[in-house]
């Protein structure tokens, strides 16, 4: 395995879940993972379980602006996301593999282990995304914050148009779609 697959692999175990499986395999990440991962290690090792799932729920699971899925910085909630997790899907099934995952084909764990075998297409796709997620991270003071500046740090160096389009996300937020509300108005604009 390169560097940047052993980085990929190991910030795709960080970023999943920390059920009893990412404990059991703690020492083992210890071991592998690149020093950009040692103070998110040390955090995750010495941070009681509970506490560790309690802290992925309330980063990952509550605030949008956190996503683990990378079609939604570009398309948020909207019926071209539907297209974008195709393209996901195609890009896999051209590497030879079959993403067969309990999340969907955008789920950034899955995207890095992916990236580990076949490289980072598509984290380079979703480059703006990933810098966006990496800035609230780090806003929010949360040690996986690390793990996403590694990961975007092994990456090319941002095009002017990655960097254009992440703050253009950042000024607008993903899109939105109110298809199927017309029949309800909002308080106060009848």
């Amino acid at each position: 395995m390169t560097g940047h697959a052993v980085l990929y692999q190991a910030a795709a175990l960080c970023l999943g879940y920390p059920d009893e499986e990412f404990h059991e395999r703690l020492p083992l990440l210890k071991a592998a993972a690149p020093p950009e991962f040692d103070d998110f290690l040390t955090y995750a090792a010495t941070t009681d379980p509970r506490e560790l799932a309690a802290h992925y729920v309330r980063v990952f699971d509550f605030k949008n602006r956190h996503s683990l899925y990378l079609s939604w910085w570009r398309e948020g909630d909207t019926r071209r996301r539907g297209m974008a997790l195709v393209r996901f899907k195609e890009v896999y099934r051209a590497h030879g593999l079959e993403f067969s995952g309990e999340e969907l084909p955008d789920f950034l764990p899955a995207v890095l282990e992916f990236s580990a075998r076949a490289g980072p297409v598509l984290l380079l796709e979703h480059r703006s995304g990933l810098e966006l997620l990496r800035l609230a991270l780090a806003d929010f003071g949360t040690p996986y914050a690390a793990v996403l500046d590694a990961v975007c740090a092994s990456l090319p160096g941002p095009s002017p148009k990655d960097r254009a389009e992440a703050l253009a996300l950042a000024r607008s937020g993903p899109p939105r779609e109110d298809v199927g509300l017309e029949p309800f108005a909002l308080i106060g604009e009848r």
